[in-house]
């Protein structure tokens, strides 16, 4: 194999590693770096390994290296002040379907962070990726009845916690801009009645920005953002843009990314139960 033909073969999964490695960290700049380690892998293992699965080595590689890394991201969390959210993963809203299939919300991300790292592998790869057991047990190492029962309590403790459920895109985006307009035009009642009795609202500023902790019920969160609102600039911008396979609100100042908010809806009613902002800049530097 050629210099070219080990690039392009990289290159040509990169997509998928990705996506696998953000879905297992939830950081963009932890999975940038786990790509680099993966890509001097492969480069110094394709000149004399025969690899006969390609796709197969890079994942293996790419999930391994993620697991790798799981102590020290533990350790970073341990110490961030506030809540802590994914790194939001903005996209254009005409999204190819297939890309919103294996588009984890930050919901659903923010309920993976509380499995084991192995659990939380076995979870992506099998419910996200469709790898069969047997596949998963290669890739980790494992015996395939190991990969089954991480993968009956990762989908246990999931399901308890989040029922699976995807709202309609264009009901979320409708739901979102009525949110955005009562937000900023100061309407509590608007407001009221958009949000869930249970509502909750978790805001990761990094300790710069936003509670130290999550806010919840409806009052409280309507008064919140009534008041946090009230206080912003004048001239920022709100673009609604696909966050995580989910349409969402991106909000500018200046040209630059200031927020990002993702709702996340009742399966019942449609209401808002869960709401993500994200204020943290270096989570928000690579968006534009």
């Amino acid at each position: 194999m050629s210099d070219t033909a080990a690039t392009e073969l990289f290159v040509g999964h990169r997509e998928l590693l990705f996506s696998v490695v953000y879905n297992m960290l939830g950081s963009v700049a932890d999975t940038e770096d786990v790509l680099q380690e993966t890509w001097l892998s492969w480069s110094r293992a394709w000149p004399s390994a025969q690899i006969d699965n390609p796709r197969a080595y890079l994942v293996r590689i790419a999930v391994n290296e993620a697991l790798g890394r799981q102590a020290t991201i533990s350790r970073r969390r341990e110490s961030y002040v506030g809540p802590w959210l994914p790194e939001p993963l903005v996209t254009d809203e005409a999204a190819d379907p297939a890309v919103r299939a294996e588009s984890v919300s930050i919901a659903m991300l923010v309920v993976l962070e509380t499995l084991t790292p192995l659990e939380r592998a076995v979870f992506v790869l099998h419910e996200v990726f469709g790898y069969a057991h047997t596949e998963i047990a290669e890739i980790l190492s494992r015996s395939p009845s190991a990969v089954r029962q991480l993968a009956h309590r990762a989908r246990s403790h999931v399901e308890s916690r989040r029922p699976r459920y995807q709202a309609d895109p264009r009901v979320q985006k409708k739901v979102t801009e009525r949110f955005v307009a009562a937000a900023f035009g100061g309407d509590i009642g608007a407001l009221m009645e958009l949000l869930a009795p249970d509502v909750t609202m978790w805001t990761d500023g990094g300790g710069r920005a936003g509670g130290l902790r999550p806010i919840e019920g409806r009052e409280k969160v309507a008064r919140l953002i009534s008041n946090v609102t009230a206080r912003l600039p004048s001239d920022l911008v709100v673009r609604y843009r696909t966050v995580n396979g989910d349409p969402s609100a991106v909000i500018f100042a200046d040209d630059s990314p200031f927020a990002v908010m993702v709702l996340d809806l009742s399966p019942e009613d449609d209401q808002i139960r869960g709401i993500y902002g994200v204020t943290n800049p270096d989570k928000l530097s690579h968006i534009d």
